[in-house]
């Protein structure tokens, strides 16, 4: 994902200094004009608006807070965008800390998958000063198109984690439903044919469905990242005493997809666990 977002605002004449953990994964920007950088704290001084996509909240953790971190090399006025699924306390630390270096920072995770990035219509939801909104909305217009502002710094994680407890209960929804349509004889294309564009219809049943049944489980989204994701909303919720169910559901089965090696597949690989899909 990262590396379609980046080559968009490369399209949009922006200069680029890339750094990744694996070089080889930022080759095809190098290849177009992007200027590597060994570390993200040689990285920090070329520039004025930093950009992150990463794994895991500690991965974010390391890459912006400590000595070899973002925010101590960075110059001051740099704007500091981390658009990785998240922490919600994180993303207060990051700014916090960003904001005593005469920083600015703002938590934008997104939603759309690897199609979303590609084509540049992510769903972006964004925490932070409202002001440093409004100056990061021209960058943000070039990776999506549903941009939202959700309020002060953290409320772009809860967003996310909102989002992810929507998609976690849908995709056992969309599973079961093609398991028993395929358990009762009929032909699942068709049946997806019918329900896709009535009150049962969603992104989840439009796009990922279609795979499940060419049995494509490549990864738009990692199953690894969604059981981080589910994880840290499950962790919330219990902060704020608010019993979810499904979402705990939801974790233990992607869980139990992981423990059975299918970890680095796509979230869509859920329906492996149901006998039509073994």
């Amino acid at each position: 994902m990262g590396c379609s977002m980046a080559k968009h605002l490369m399209n949009a004449g922006h200069e680029l200094f890339v750094h990744n953990r694996t070089r080889s994964k930022a080759a095809t920007l190098i290849a177009d004009g992007a200027i590597w950088c060994d570390s993200v704290a040689a990285l920090a001084p070329h520039v004025e608006v930093v950009i992150s996509i990463l794994g895991y909240p500690l991965d974010v953790e390391q890459t912006y807070l400590g000595d070899n971190g973002l925010i101590k090399h960075a110059k001051s006025g740099t704007l500091l965008i981390d658009m990785t699924t998240s922490r919600p306390e994180l993303a207060l630390l990051i700014e916090n800390e960003a904001e005593q270096m005469n920083c600015e920072a703002l938590d934008a995770p997104v939603s759309g998958g690897d199609i979303g990035a590609r084509e540049a219509r992510l769903s972006i939801m964004v925490g932070g000063n409202p002001d440093t909104f409004a100056t990061a909305l021209p960058i943000f217009e070039r990776m999506g198109r549903n941009i939202v502002y959700q309020g002060l710094p953290g409320s772009g994680q809860h967003c996310k984690m909102a989002n992810q407890i929507a998609i976690a209960s849908g995709m056992m929804g969309v599973c079961e439903a093609i398991a028993y349509a395929s358990k009762a004889g009929l032909d699942a294309n068709r049946v997806l044919q019918s329900i896709e564009s009535g009150a049962a219809g969603s992104w989840s049943l439009s796009n990922l469905a279609p795979r499940i049944l060419k049995k494509d489980f490549t990864p738009g989204f990692f199953v690894k990242h969604f059981i981080k994701d589910l994880g840290i909303a499950l962790e919330s919720a219990r902060t704020m005493n608010l019993e979810l169910p499904g979402l705990s559901r939801a974790l233990e089965l992607y869980q139990r997809l992981a423990d059975a090696g299918h970890a680095d597949e796509g979230t869509q690989a859920l329906y492996l666990l149901y006998g039509e899909g073994e």
